[in-house]
């Protein structure tokens, strides 16, 4: 029974990596493409094929078919100073080759997300609200974050909480209750249940965003520094506001520290609390776009070594599949890490803010609990 679930496993993973791999040869099959240069482009680029499948874009490309891209194209909706409001498709740039109304896709750099005017006026200003691929792929997840804890709230409301739980109720209790227990009690205390929404859906909106990131064809959302950088921000705001007396006098005038060592030592903590979110941020996006590239790196030197031997090229592709198979599947626990990491560290943060002085002389003094958290032991020692 275990082999026939592990072979099956296997066969979905070929499946998924079957497309992404087409994609592939057929970039490496195609003719030399002329650029608006006029330069011809020879031979496999991978980093081109690498760097186009990670960043962020108007067109959600799926495949490509004899060499043409089989993609669909997203709204461009900008608002321009000058001309208002301006809301069309992007097919009319024809993949960056032509201009539409005065805009068209900036090319420099690569950067094929990014619109700018042809001819930009003075004091014109243009904001891009388009819909991009990342935009979409967030706009997916939120639905399936919404449908999945929705549909489980409401099950919960009609059978209660006696009632044994069954189908997605019963996959998701367990990871809700793994949260509670592992995550928001040990770090943030009696007060877990406040944060426990914030703490659920920064894991399951991360995790539902590092599934989709591995089907083929889907987005690297989770690769974008700008989506880590957004849930660093909540992450930073809430531990702002949740911080406590206690907390911000022991950052401004840390008590029995001599004033001499004040003047190093409080610039240090200050700085201190800005780095906590951007370790967040750097460490969700450094690992998810890493492992990206790696999977893409691994299949793409089936078509670097193709090109320079046929024979060398067919010769890698079973090691290069069996590698990218086993990243795949890493990729996957990673995915889940990462949610947890992120989950896990905010609550550390927060837990930190909201943490009350302790009272050594207190009749009820800790003898073996959480040292971090004396109301619970308090709780704990009037019930005995």
């Amino acid at each position: 029974m275990r082999s026939k679930q592990f072979f099956s496993s296997l066969l979905l993973a070929l499946a998924l990596l079957g497309v992404s791999i087409n994609s592939f040869a057929q970039h490496e099959a195609a003719p030399a493409e002329a650029h608006h240069d006029g330069e011809k482009k020879k031979g496999f680029d991978a980093s081109e094929v690498i760097f186009g499948h990670i960043r962020d874009s108007h067109y959600w490309h799926l495949f490509d078919i004899s060499g043409e891209p089989v993609s669909f194209s997203l709204p461009v909706i900008i608002y321009d100073n000058q001309k208002g409001l301006s809301v069309f498709s992007a097919s009319k740039f024809h993949h960056g080759h032509e201009s539409y109304e005065g805009y068209k896709i900036d090319e420099s750099n690569k950067i094929k997300e990014k619109i700018v005017a042809v001819n930009p006026v003075p004091g014109q200003k243009i904001y891009d609200l388009s819909i991009t691929k990342n935009v979409l792929s967030m706009l997916i997840s939120i639905v399936l974050l919404l449908w999945l804890l929705l549909g489980v709230a409401k099950k919960y409301q009609k059978n209660g909480t006696m009632t044994a739980p069954k189908g997605m109720q019963n996959a998701m209790e367990p990871i809700i209750i793994f949260l509670r227990d592992e995550v928001a009690k040990p770090n943030l205390g009696a007060k877990y249940l406040r944060y426990m929404p914030l703490i659920m859906t920064i894991f399951f909106f991360i995790w539902i965003n590092s599934l989709l990131g591995l089907l083929p064809g889907g987005a690297n959302f989770n690769g974008n520094i700008a989506f880590t950088a957004c849930l660093a921000l909540i992450s930073f705001i809430v531990i702002l506001f949740s911080a406590n007396k206690h907390f911000w006098g022991h950052l401004l005038n840390p008590p029995g520290v001599p004033f001499g060592i004040k003047l190093l030592l409080v610039p240090i903590e200050i700085l201190s609390l800005f780095i906590k979110p951007v370790a967040l941020m750097i460490r969700l996006f450094a690992n998810m776009l890493a492992g990206h590239i790696v999977i893409l790196s691994v299949i793409s030197m089936i078509f670097i070594f193709g090109s320079l031997n046929a024979i060398a090229g067919w010769g890698f592709m079973p090691i290069s599949l069996a590698f990218t198979v086993f990243m795949f599947f890493l990729e996957l626990l990673v995915g889940a890490i990462q949610a947890f990491i992120f989950a896990n560290l905010t609550a550390v943060f927060i837990g930190q803010s909201i943490e009350e002085p302790h009272h050594h002389n207190h009749p009820l003094e800790y003898h073996g609990h959480d040292a971090a958290h004396p109301e619970l032991t308090l709780a704990e020692e009037v019930k005995n």
